[in-house]
């Protein structure tokens, strides 16, 4: 297995002094950190409505304090990968803003690396509706030197998810491997964090079902201009199934594409929710047909309760069905404004902690609590495949992940 990337390191700015603890009243701001261009786009265009309609169902008030959002953009790069300054420079800000006394986001785990460590030194609570890679919270096999503690330097821990991790997900897909009847699989990976992560857990899982693993965990050249020499490699070990750990932004597209060219349609393709979206189809075109793809949650149409509830009030208000993650945005906006109520002072501080006190939470998601490492309890992921140029939400199969 190849190594672990190093972390990677940005300056970590001093906490801003902070006036005294106030009661709510005033303006109370909630930082909304994510890709808001390139290849994430449409999906947190969805996520940033989300945002405003659990803000709306409160008036955009707690209390006597008005609750406002600011849509702050953690990417640059075209493709939507890593740029340390720009995501230091946004938790920077973030921490400055005497009246932020939240963060949601960021859209990558990758991102989040950088910024976390940041906005711990300022006692700013994060929550995330997208970021996995287990490192950030927890021991892992798969974790860089030195992960999780390295985040939180100093610090009282800041930083929770409403998604399970990388681990649950990467043993979900395994199983799912082996039920559909794969024993011969390779395995990649985008070269990034999130995907060695994922793709290092799907091996270790298949392993454990009886599967083989014929090649991998291997890291791939993300701007390599094509991959007919690696699909022609993955031939020769004569493969049943071919698992991506990555996101799609990483040319994933391409890959798809050299991959069917090589190995022909028998071959099954499967990744994580790095690739679950629409514009992986625009990416890959017609070799996405047939690719399996994993998500660490349930999609909207199949939640239950006030899940199902939220769904059929989101589709009436915006028209549109909700992409993967935006269902998670909303419960990570809900968890925000009930953390600061319950805090009942603008207070970093008491807010973070009351984050963390979130316990047997009933929203859209089912009845949940944070651990005391900031992850969710919630174990239930999905299975869904793409069939006629879609993701088939007739494919979709709900699975717990495996204890």
């Amino acid at each position: 297995m190849a190594t672990a990337a190093p972390l990677i390191s940005a300056p970590i700015m001093p906490a801003p002094a902070l006036a005294p603890a106030s009661p709510l009243s005033g303006i109370i701001k909630i930082v909304s950190s994510q890709i808001r261009n390139s290849f994430q786009k449409a999906q947190n265009d969805g996520v940033m409505r989300a945002y405003n309609m659990a803000l709306a169902e409160h008036n955009y008030r707690i209390g006597n304090a008005t609750i406002t959002l600011e849509d702050m953009n953690d990417a640059t790069d075209a493709r939507g990968s890593l740029d340390v300054q720009t995501a230091a420079a946004v938790a920077t800000q973030a921490i400055n803003d005497p009246d932020a006394m939240l963060y949601l986001g960021p859209s990558l785990s990758a991102i989040a690396r950088v910024s976390v460590p940041i906005m711990c030194s300022a006692q700013l609570a994060m929550i995330s509706n997208e970021a996995t890679y287990p490192g950030l919270t927890s021991q892992s096999p798969y974790n860089a030197p030195g992960e999780p503690d390295a985040y939180y330097p100093g610090c009282q821990r800041n930083f929770t998810r409403v998604v399970p991790t990388d681990t649950l997900q990467g043993a979900v897909a395994a199983e799912f491997a082996r039920k559909i009847g794969v024993s011969r699989v390779y395995v990649l990976y985008d070269g990034g964090a999130y995907g060695q992560a994922i793709a290092g857990a799907f091996a270790a899982s298949a392993s454990r079902a009886g599967l083989q693993v014929v090649g991998g965990p291997e890291g791939m050249d993300r701007s390599a201009s094509d991959y007919h020499a690696l699909a022609d490699r993955i031939g020769q070990t004569h493969p049943e199934m071919v698992y991506f750990g990555g996101i799609y932004g990483n040319n994933a597209g391409k890959l798809w594409q050299d991959l069917r060219a090589a190995l022909g349609n028998d071959v099954k393709l499967m990744g994580p929710d790095g690739i679950y979206a629409d514009g992986f189809l625009q990416l890959a075109g017609s070799a996405a047909e047939g690719t399996y793809a994993t998500f660490p949650g349930v999609p909207a149409a199949f939640l239950t309760g006030k899940g199902a509830d939220w769904y059929q009030r989101y589709k009436q208000q915006f028209h549109e069905e909700p992409e993967p993650y935006v269902a998670y945005g909303y419960e990570a906006m809900s968890v925000a404004l009930d953390a600061i109520a319950r805090a009942g002072k603008k207070d970093r501080a008491a807010i973070r902690d009351a984050v963390f006190a979130t316990t047997n939470y009933e929203g859209v998601l089912g009845t949940w609590s944070f651990t005391s490492t900031g992850d969710t309890t919630l174990t239930a992921m999905s299975v869904r495949q793409v069939r006629n140029g879609a993701w088939d939400a007739a494919t979709t199969q709900v699975i717990e992940a495996p204890p």
